[in-house]
């Protein structure tokens, strides 16, 4: 199974934090692949397709990557770069046959970058297996954004209401959203993990015990395609116990 991950640095650059493991598939491929460019005598070509909102996303910068460490360093050694045209699509070529450990999708103009994952944990990155004279066709890959916005409990926030209430900005082409909450306290089991909601607002209404959590709101569209998540840091505080 693959998923995607979202890391906040560019492939060149060390030490920055990767953000973990988010849900979003990248391998719903029906069409038949047609190989766009014949590759050169002795190398490979890598070939895929960028989506946004279930849309093309054009000029898009790819990365393939020889070496690869999601949490230090990110794309190391030899590097291939194509950007993606007005279909979506992308053609690296003359590509060393071997077997690269990651293939990474700028998102649009930002710091961010996606990359595949593989396995349960998502601790592992997806390898791209290159051979002479053929195209290796990677999975279509959905470019989701980190910019949804929330807007109650703000972060830091101390909360002694018992009807307590997440909010966060309605977000573009998004049919529903999932939100969890993350207690600090290893010992409290969260009655909220990836719950579907349609409106942009929440009135918790499952115990929650006095304490400090953290929670994310993600959005999706139609298709159930990932198209945005909030900041992986936003605390709050109980300071009363929040139920009905």
């Amino acid at each position: 199974m693959l998923a995607l991950s979202l890391v906040t640095t560019s492939c060149a650059s060390l030490g920055k934090r990767p953000i973990k493991n988010s849900p979003g598939t990248s391998n719903n491929n029906s069409e038949p692949a047609v190989e766009k460019i014949k590759p050169a005598t002795g190398t490979g070509n890598v070939q895929g397709k960028v989506l946004f909102n279930s849309k093309p996303a054009e000029n898009i910068e790819v990365t393939l990557c020889e070496k690869f460490n999601q949490f230090f360093g990110g794309c190391d050694g030899k590097k291939y770069i194509a950007r993606t045209d007005s279909d979506g699509e992308y053609v690296i070529t003359n590509v060393l046959p071997m077997t690269y450990e990651a293939l990474t999708a700028k998102v649009f103009e930002t710091n961010f970058y996606v990359f595949a994952t593989t396995g349960i944990t998502g601790l592992s990155s997806a390898k791209y297996d290159v051979v002479a004279d053929k195209t290796f066709f990677v999975p279509p890959t959905n470019l989701f954004k980190s910019d949804l916005k929330t807007l109650n409990p703000k972060a830091g926030e101390k909360v002694s209401d018992q009807k307590l209430e997440l909010k966060w900005a309605a977000y573009p082409d998004a049919a529903y959203y999932k939100f969890s909450i993350y207690p600090e306290d290893m010992s409290v089991t969260s009655p909220y993990i990836n719950e579907r909601v349609e409106a942009n607002s929440f009135a918790i209404d499952k115990a929650l015990p006095k304490g400090t959590y953290r929670w994310q709101v993600t959005a999706y569209n139609g298709n159930d395609v990932k198209l945005a998540e909030s900041s992986r840091d936003i605390k709050f505080t109980l300071t009363t116990d929040a139920h009905n």
